[in-house]
């Protein structure tokens, strides 16, 4: 056995959690907490009932590995730690797209974040395993039954919103969230409070009533309809999505935390300018080949062109109804 290998079936708890936040941060993560890997009790009774409600909608892979989703170990042998990551995605104010355009979520500005965040993790993996030694696990950006939020919760990162968002204290809410579960033994963070107090501007704000305290109806939400959804939107919705055609940030936007929210400075979600210049008429005369050549390495392409252009004859259809 490996003098690296010994050295870190040794290390203490605490060395090894300021190992991995230090390591984090030099490959960019602004934020880095420790959890315990263990069943998520307190979000079992939550995740049954929303789904028993059936707020995923026709999100059915939410309803698939229950178990999985609340108990790391049995997606990793062993696994004794998670690690949360958070990754600013926040774009300068500066940055703004046509006022006679639709609107784009501010993470689908530059490319795929699950390629970007997940070869950031894939580096620092690397740099663990030579200040660690060889220890086993798996990471996940978005890509797996893991339940983030409650993970970055439980690390103290921020708490959970009434917008069900997660909420970094004096940072905001426009953070890619990803994990490691891994098998190295590590001092656990502890979770914050809940700063959100009696603000409810987010369930207010948002235009298809989707939004109760720290609950989402994920099936009544824009991103939802926008993404997710394959089908037509329902007949029996008359519901100004306010100009949104892939994604929403509204219940984010008028969170006051978000006051507080820092450009990054990550080149990979810089927007492409032909993407800033389009006007609601160019989206709507999008062929397939330049759709291609502007969305091939972002999130937009999950929709595909026949997905946008449906949301498009939504968004002008019921531009002028109120909400």
């Amino acid at each position: 056995m490996s003098f690296v290998i010994l050295w870190h079936m040794n290390a203490s708890p605490s060395h090894v959690s300021q190992t991995i936040k230090r390591l984090a941060h030099q490959h960019g993560f602004q934020f880095c907490g420790i959890s315990k890997a263990e069943f998520l009790s307190e979000e079992a009774p939550h995740l049954e009932r929303w789904l028993n409600q059936h707020m995923h909608g026709e999100m059915s892979y939410m309803a698939n590995h229950f178990d999985k989703r609340l108990d790391p170990r049995k997606l990793v042998d062993d696994c004794q730690t998670v690690i949360s990551l958070a990754y600013n995605y926040f774009p300068d104010p500066s940055i703004q797209v046509l006022s006679d355009s639709f609107q784009v979520s501010k993470y689908a500005f530059g490319k795929d974040y699950h390629v970007v965040i997940k070869d950031k993790m894939k580096l620092l993996w690397e740099d663990l395993q030579r200040e660690l030694g060889d220890f086993s696990g798996r990471m996940f950006v978005d890509s797996a039954p893991v339940l983030e939020k409650a993970w970055a919760k439980k690390s103290g990162l921020g708490w959970i919103g009434k917008n069900a968002n997660l909420i970094i204290p004096k940072q905001g809410s426009f953070f890619f969230l990803a994990e490691l579960l891994v098998d190295l033994k590590a001092e656990p963070d502890g979770p914050i409070k809940d700063f959100c107090g009696t603000c409810t501007r987010c369930i207010e704000a948002c235009p298809t009533d989707a939004i109760t305290p720290y609950v989402v109806d994920g099936s009544k939400c824009i991103s939802y309809f926008t993404i997710e959804l394959r089908d037509q939107m329902p007949a029996e919705l008359q519901v100004n999505f306010q100009d949104w055609i892939f994604g929403c940030d509204i219940c984010q936007d008028v969170c006051p935390w978000n006051r507080h929210s820092k450009p990054h400075q990550e080149i990979a979600f810089q927007p492409n300018e032909r993407f800033l210049d389009l006007s609601k008429q160019d989206w709507e005369d999008l062929s397939e080949d330049l759709f291609k050549e502007l969305f091939q390495f972002s999130s937009i392409s999950r929709t595909k062109l026949k997905g946008l252009r449906r949301n498009i004859a939504y968004a002008k259809k019921n531009g002028s109804r109120k909400s």
